[in-house]
């Protein structure tokens, strides 16, 4: 059993609590947020023993083996070097930080440390994007040349988390610039990104869009576009799609279930609401994933290092899109 403590409990914390649960090699011994109270009632109805509103507390807990971190991103830098102080394995949601010289600097520390550090790019777990990744490794579309992403969320955040999001090229796109490295399997090398407001004009009081487009220029030649939007009032929308010299891969659906209805007004389905329903199993599989690598010694799925390459183009895209699509060269 791996003993494990979450610290962060909103929406997604609560969520992680009930996917670690399913899992039966990890021991939830602990759980942490900074409303005492949130902390006490999640624990109570979770079944599980202890609770607290000090981080420090948790890091001196020597029964705790491993933390997952899904506190609000601009806390992330602080809890995760006392948890390579405290020696724990950790796991913690993307981005690492949205600061890049923090993020460069925890890396330093997981380098010295040797400590276990996973960042939480769930795409990679979605079977159907494990799927993909295979058939692309074996050659069955050919030399990858083409990235399509799209990443559409049925409302915007409310508007007191704007401004401490990074902006949507590091808040949203920054799923699709990680898949784009993952499954292309080479380097952005280049961006130019556009974006305005079509829905939420109050996002433009903090240089924020709701509506964003990046074009990617690949180390191997290849070339990519990603779609980022808060604007899919429909439902919540995730496609990707891959051209190849000898084939293209299509990855997901907006389908909820395959089931279709037919009436006089046309064919329907139902649309994915929101993204628990799409990636249910993906966020199980990255858990699964994390216990089994710290319990086993192996080396991380996703590292730090591939989460400060996605925030690099997040970071290029949003200066680009700032000077009005100006190419810009990653890293400069």
């Amino acid at each position: 059993m791996l003993n494990v403590a979450v610290i962060g409990l909103g929406r997604l914390g609560r969520w992680h609590v009930m996917n670690l649960q399913k899992i039966k090699y990890i021991n939830i011994i602990t759980v942490c947020d900074y409303s005492l109270e949130v902390a006490r009632a999640v624990a109570t109805e979770s079944g599980i023993p202890h609770f607290t509103n000090n981080v420090d507390e948790i890091m001196n807990n020597e029964q705790v083996q491993a933390v997952v971190i899904v506190t609000s991103t601009n806390s992330h830098y602080e809890i995760i070097l006392k948890a390579i102080a405290a020696k724990k394995a950790i796991f913690v949601e993307k981005p690492l930080t949205i600061d890049m010289k923090e993020s460069l600097l925890i890396n330093k520390e997981i380098e010295k440390s040797g400590v276990f550090c996973q960042v939480g790019f769930m795409r990679r777990f979605d079977h159907d994007y494990v799927e993909a990744k295979r058939m692309i490794e074996e050659g069955a579309i050919g030399k990858p040349l083409y990235f399509k992403g799209i990443s559409r969320d049925p409302v915007a955040p409310d508007l007191s988390y704007i401004p401490h999001s990074g902006g949507l090229y590091i808040d949203l796109c920054i799923h699709d610039y990680d898949l784009a490295r993952f499954l292309m399997g080479t380097e952005v090398q280049a961006v130019s990104a556009f974006g305005c407001n079509i829905k939420y004009p109050e996002f433009a009081q903090y240089g924020d869009i709701d509506q964003g487009f990046t074009h990617l220029q690949f180390v191997s030649g290849a070339a990519g576009d990603i779609e980022g939007s808060r604007c899919a009032y429909y439902g919540y929308d995730i496609r990707t799609e891959i051209i190849g010299s000898e084939g293209t891969l299509l990855i997901g659906s907006t389908k909820k279930s395959n089931v279709n209805i037919l009436t006089k007004q046309g064919n329907m389905h139902e649309i994915i609401p929101a993204f628990p329903q799409r990636f249910e199993t993906a966020y199980v599989n990255e858990l699964s994933a994390f216990a089994e690598a710290v319990m086993n010694g192996a080396l991380s799925p996703v590292t730090v290092e591939d989460s400060i390459k996605a925030l690099q183009i997040a970071y290029t895209a949003t200066a680009s899109f700032k000077e009005q699509g100006k190419i810009m060269t990653i890293g400069h």
